[in-house]
C-alpha cells in the first residue's frame, strides 16, 4: 500500500506526542527510517518554536518546521522563512471577549507565549495567535459566533474545549504547500497526520490525510485513513503502512 510520499507532515500534541508530552521510541524509529529513505518529515504544530524546539531537535530532521498553525515557516538551518502576524485590533477584540466572558486564554507573540499575566500594553508586541480555553459549551459557542463575523480571522482548535485564532489564510495546509513549492513537488506527495481542527486543512489538502485514532470526529471524517491513537504509536503505524518502501 506504499504511496509516493515525499513529505510527511506531523502534528505534535495529540499526534506525535503521548499524554506525557513525549515522543515514543516507536515513533522515533519510524521517523528515522522515513528520513533515511529521503522523505522530508516536517513537524507542523500549533506550538511556537520556543515550545517545540527541545522536543523536535533530537529527531535531527534537517528540514522545514512549521509553527503556530502555519504562522511561521523555518528552514532546516533554523532560519525564519516566513512569518504572518495578527493585527493588534483583532487581539484587542479577543482580549475584550476574554474579559467579557471571564475565560481562560493564552496567546503567542514572536518571542513569548502569554498566559497569566498578559502584557499591560498589547500594542508593544507582535502577535501571531490567540487562544481561548472554555469548558462551557454555550460560552465557547457565543465567542465562536462573534469571531466568525470577522473575516480577517482563521479559527480552529487544538482540543474540543478551546479555540485558536490566527490571521485569515494562516493554516498548516497553506504553509505545507509553500514548503512543497520550495522542495519541488506538490501536495499530492504529502501525507499529513493530526487530531484536531487546526490539522483539518492539511489533512484535506494532502495527497493522503491521516487522522489519529483519538482525533475529533470531524477530522476522522475528512481523512483518507484513521490510524492508531497517539498512545499506540499511531504516527509510526501510518508511516510504515503508507510511506516506507
Amino acid at each position: 500500500m506504499t504511496k509516493n510520499i515525499k513529505l510527511i507532515a506531523i502534528d505534535m500534541d495529540g499526534t506525535l506526542l503521548d499524554d506525557r508530552q513525549e515522543i515514543s521510541d516507536g515513533n522515533r524509529e519510524a521517523i528515522r527510517e522515513a528520513r533515511d529513505q529521503g522523505i522530508h518529515v516536517v513537524i507542523s504544530t500549533g506550538r511556537t518554536r520556543m515550545s517545540c524546539g527541545d522536543l523536535v531537535a533530537p529527531l535531527e530532521l534537517g528540514t522545514y518546521l512549521i509553527t503556530v498553525n502555519g504562522s511561521e515557516i523555518w528552514d532546516g538551518e533554523g532560519n525564519l522563512v516566513e512569518r504572518q502576524l495578527l493585527d493588534l485590533e483583532h487581539i484587542e477584540q479577543m482580549w475584550s471577549l476574554k474579559n467579557k466572558y471571564e475565560t481562560a486564554c493564552w496567546a503567542a507573540t514572536v518571542d513569548q507565549v502569554w498566559r497569566d499575566p498578559f502584557p499591560e500594553d498589547l500594542s508593544s508586541h507582535q502577535w501571531m495567535k490567540f487562544g481561548f480555553d472554555i469548558e462551557d459549551d454555550h460560552i465557547r459557542n457565543l465567542i465562536l459566533e462573534e469571531l466568525k463575523k470577522n473575516k480577517a480571522l482563521e479559527i480552529s482548535n487544538s482540543s474540543p474545549t478551546n479555540l485558536e485564532i490566527n490571521a485569515a489564510g494562516v493554516n498548516k495546509a497553506a504553509a505545507i504547500e509553500k514548503v512543497c513549492e520550495r522542495l519541488g513537488f506538490t501536495m499530492e506527495n504529502v501525507m499529513a497526520m493530526g487530531d484536531s481542527l487546526n490539522d483539518l486543512a492539511m489533512i484535506q489538502a494532502a495527497g493522503f490525510g491521516v487522522a489519529m485514532g483519538n482525533a475529533q470526529q470531524v477530522v476522522k471524517d475528512a481523512a483518507d485513513w484513521v490510524t492508531e491513537t497517539n498512545l499506540d504509536d499511531g504516527v509510526a503505524v501510518a508511516i510504515r503502512k503508507f510511506a516506507l518502501a
